[in-house]
This record gives structure tokens, sequence and C-alpha cells, in this order.
């Protein structure tokens, strides 16, 4: 998604951003079995960190904000809407014709998912007996599908309580859905991790629907990640619904504890065996090309290579095409993050069309931002180097006089000068990357 990773998904600003880029956050995106996902990418890192930090679920009603957006965020690319029907986001700049060093393969078209048809009153039942006693408000009970969503009342006050079930991508694949997303873009509580004896793997993150408000509703969640390649979702707040609802108790009703009790219930066994099988991919014959896509940490580690001398890292992550690190030069933290992409020649007119641009000698376009941050820490100012190729390679780097956005200014400018941006943004090295 994802530089608006972070905002709350209905926050007006969203819509520009979700058209410029995309989204935000891959990390969720390799556990589904869209193919298209991706999150953010045209407006450029300054609107383009793609696949960064964890996805959206949408489920019954509401959207279940996976951990790493989580909460007031988004997780990575891929959605599942209700009844657990696959959707995609796309990238926000037009989809290139072709693309110089990418593979002519055709048009990829994913076949229509087969919802899941397993009776809504047969996974509230399994939450009502795996959680505490209590008054519950479930609506749907005699539908199908994958999720469950209802109002909980223990006496301390009424709160929404969700469930979805999924299969998670190549077995194993959903791994980024266990993981901590990093705090420079989600701020949270606490968050940890766990490998169960079975193989199974857990994630509990303790959060904020509105990461920037954080004296209004929490948002709790456990993910469970099973050997064999299911999810098991869960998700609590600290008021009658997701949104537009006011705090009804200081805490969502359930523990740590109790959450991950819920989970890792055998009983919801049965049910996940009743998810259909993800969807297969058919290639159909076309002209397009397809552009090669970053794979691994290549683009977060030379994004570390090329810093100057004197930073100290002191948080790192991505993948991908995407990468961040937050540095400190003894005069504050700062963040720095960078987007690679290929087949943007056509989003070159809108991207470099105004402002301060200059062409250099072999072709390359750059354009350098300057401008007051956008996701609500005081003082923050956001400087930005984009640069593109003539065949449309794109490199995007930003950086940022705070270690998180949300967060205030802790220094007056970035660590980074505007001309060291530069230089790490036209470092030949990008494109020598592996790619597939």
């Amino acid at each position: 998604m994802p530089q608006n990773e972070g905002l709350p998904h209905d926050d007006p600003r969203n819509a520009g951003f979700e058209e410029e880029l995309g989204a935000v956050l891959r990390r969720t995106g390799d556990g589904f079995s869209a193919e298209g996902r991706r999150e953010l990418v045209a407006g450029g890192l300054a609107r383009g960190r793609r696949r960064l930090v964890r996805r959206r679920l949408a489920v019954t009603g509401g959207a279940l904000a996976l951990a790493a957006v989580g909460i007031g965020g988004a997780y990575g690319g891929s959605l599942l809407g209700p009844g657990g029907a696959a959707t995609t986001t796309s990238v926000a700049a037009p989809k290139p014709t072709h693309s110089s060093g990418g593979s002519t393969t055709g048009t990829a078209t994913p076949q229509k998912p087969v919802e899941a048809q397993i009776p809504v009153a047969d996974i509230a039942a399994v939450l009502k007996a795996n959680t505490p006693a209590g008054e519950w408000e479930i609506a749907g009970l005699d539908g199908r599908g994958q999720s469950v969503a209802g109002v909980y009342d223990d006496g301390d006050g009424r709160a929404a309580v969700s469930v979805g079930l999924y299969r998670a991508a190549g077995g194993e694949g959903g791994s980024s859905q266990v993981e901590c997303p990093g705090k420079a873009y989600v701020p949270y509580d606490d968050c940890v991790t766990e490998r169960l004896p079975n193989g199974a793997r857990l994630m509990i993150l303790r959060g904020y629907e509105y990461p920037d408000k954080r004296e209004e509703t929490k948002s709790w969640r456990a993910v469970l990640l099973t050997k064999d390649g299911f999810l098991v979702d869960a998700s609590e707040y600290n008021a009658a619904a997701e949104k537009g609802s006011p705090v009804s108790r200081e805490n969502p009703p359930f523990t740590p504890a109790q959450l991950k009790a819920l989970v890792t219930a055998d009983a919801w066994r049965p049910l996940l065996k009743q998810l259909p099988e993800l969807p297969r991919v058919n290639a159909e014959p076309g002209t397009h090309r397809t552009p090669p896509q970053q794979v691994g940490d290549v683009v977060p580690t030379t994004l570390r290579s090329l810093l100057p001398k004197g930073l100290k890292v002191v948080e790192k992550g991505g993948d991908g095409e995407f990468g961040y690190v937050v540095v400190d030069d003894g005069e504050g933290k700062s963040l720095v993050q960078i987007n690679v992409q290929w087949g943007m020649e056509g989003a070159a007119g809108d991207l470099f069309g105004s402002g301060d641009v200059t062409t250099l000698p072999d072709g390359r376009k750059v354009k350098l931002t300057r401008q007051p941050g956008e996701k609500g820490g005081a003082g923050v100012v956001w400087w930005t180097v984009d640069t593109m190729t003539p065949e449309g390679f794109r490199v995007v780097v930003s950086a940022f006089n705070t270690g998180a956005q949300h967060e205030d200014a802790t220094r007056a400018e970035p660590a980074l000068t505007m001309a060291q941006l530069k230089a790490i943004a036209l470092n030949g090295r990008w494109q020598d990357r592996p790619a597939r």
C-alpha cells in the first residue's frame, strides 16, 4: 500500500492514495491466493511503497485489518471478500503493454474463486465454545461462508468480535501473516509471535483501529497459520463496532491468552477442511509483456549498502520492490524508504509532467519534491527523489525527519540530504538486481 500507509482505511486521503498506488503492503498478499497482490505503487515511494507491511481481510460486513497493517492500516495486497472471494488491488499507473527485460507471457487470468459454504452457525458455535461466557449477538446464522462477526458482552461493555477461516497459498506461504509489522509504519502496543509444538505459527497483536488516535478504538488480533496452510484470524475491539461506534470498555474483552486459545482450538479443523481449494491461474495467449519483479530482500539490502557513512540503522525491513530503514546519526531518527519498479513508462507523463524535473544526458528524468508529511506527525517533512529511465525503469527514494510518519518530527530535516537521496536513486546497482 504504502506513504500513505497507516491512514485509517476510510480516511478521505486514501482515495487518491489508492488510485495512485494501489495499496500498501505485500506481506499478507503473499499469504493469499490473489495474483495481483500489490498495494502501493504508482505515486512513488512518495506514494508507492509497494509490498510493505500487511494486508486487510474484508470479512462479513467489516474489514479486518490483518496484523501488520492491521489495526488501522493495510496488511498487504490481496483481499478476501465476504464469503472468501479473492479480489486483487490494482496498480494505479496504466498497465504497461511492454517492458524492457520483461518476458512475453501473456495475461494471467485467475479463475473465479469458489466461495466457502461453511454454515455460519457452525463457525459461531466454535467461537462461542472457545471464549468466556457472555451474551452474543450474531446476525446471519442461517447463512454460509467462511467468517462470522458479532457483538459480545460479558457485562463490562459490548465488543465487536470476528473470526475468519482461510487457506494460505503454498502451504506455509502465509508466513508473512504471522510476522509482526515494523513500527515505522504500524504503531502498536505489543506484538508477539510463536511457533507451536504442532508446527503452527501464531501472532498476537495489540494495536488500534486508528493508530494516530490511540485514545479511540483498540483492535487486538490473533492469527494462526497451521502447518498445512490454513489461517484462523480472530479480531476484537473495545467498541460494539469496528468503526463508527464509541468505545464501550477500556480494552477488548479477551486477553492474549484467550485469543490464543480461540484460534488454536481443535474444533476449527473440521471447518477448515471445508474450505475450497485455491483457484488456479490460467495463462491466456496475449501480447502483453510482464515486467520483471524483484524477489527476496535484494532491494532493502542494497538500500542499506548505499547509505552514507555515519548512519546507524535502528530498524529495517521490506522485500521485493520495497525497502526501508530507520537511521540515526545522533541527531534523531529518520525514515528512509525506496521503491524499484519496471514497466512504468506509461505513467511518466503524470509523474514527471510538473514540478522540479530535470532530464539527464542518458534520458533519465529526475524529480525532486519537498513537502509536509501527511500521516499526522507534527512538524514532519518529506523529501523525495523520483527517477525514471526512458524504458520505464523507476527508482523513487524518500526520507523523513522522523522515524515514523505518524510520530512527531525528531529533527529539523531528514538525516540524508537531497543530494544523497539522488545519489542512491541514480545508482547503477538497481538495474543489476536479480528479478523474476
